[in-house]
């Protein structure tokens, strides 16, 4: 079984850029046919599917926060990282990563991190 870890700062100022890590033990994030998200849940909200990078390193992003969100990979740690640029305080949420089969879309996940608290405050 994956486990999945998020890490990065838990308080972002307005305007400035969110920067999160998630390292995966248990499994080579280039396995062929597996996806590895973002996921994200505001206070009081659903969950709410940002983006995804394949096993190939292609990448596919909400078209609601694609203008602000980037996500890359770095083999040799086996890890993902998301940024989502010009952050406001409406993106305060918890965040998480967490591993699927290959989708432009998924909605379907077999993993999950535990999530990371994210605040975006002056």
């Amino acid at each position: 079984q994956v486990q999945l870890q998020e890490s990065g700062p838990g308080l972002v100022k307005p305007s400035q850029t969110l920067s999160l890590t998630c390292t995966v033990s248990g499994g080579s994030i280039t396995i062929s046919y597996v996806a590895w998200s973002w996921i994200r849940q505001p206070p009081g909200k659903g969950l709410e599917w940002m983006g995804v990078i394949a096993y190939d390193g292609s990448t596919y992003y909400s078209p609601s926060l694609k203008s602000r969100t980037s996500i890359s990979r770095d083999t040799s740690k086996n890890q993902f990282s998301l940024q989502l640029r010009s952050v406001t305080p409406e993106d305060t949420a918890m965040y998480y990563c967490a591993e699927g089969a290959t989708s432009k879309a998924p909605t379907r996940f077999d993993d999950w991190g535990q999530g990371t608290q994210v605040t975006v405050s002056s």
